[in-house]
């Protein structure tokens, strides 16, 4: 798996944009088959930091009506990243 196909988007929310603040935690939407160690690799080389942990969790689809049609939306891995102190990445 190449390095820069693992990171899909950053998740920017309110929550995100104040754990990142506070605690230096990034959550990234990542490819499906990525674990700890390829997120862990993915970030050192593409941003140049140093990664204290990180924490992956699989999210699933939310049921969606529209109409008389009913739909999930799609499943999605998110990994949060946290950083080591000093180290900083800048995404807006």
């Amino acid at each position: 798996m190449e390095l820069h196909t693992v990171l899909r988007r950053p998740i920017l929310t309110e929550k995100t944009t104040r754990g990142m603040e506070q605690q230096g935690a990034y959550v990234f939407e990542v490819d499906g088959g990525a674990n700890k160690v390829i997120v862990r690799r993915a970030i050192e080389s593409i941003f140049d930091v140093k990664v204290a942990k990180v924490n992956i969790r699989n999210r699933k689809g939310k049921l969606k009506r529209t109409g008389r049609s009913v739909g999930y939306t799609k499943d999605h891995k998110e990994a949060i990243v946290t950083l080591r102190a000093g180290h900083k990445i800048d995404i807006y």
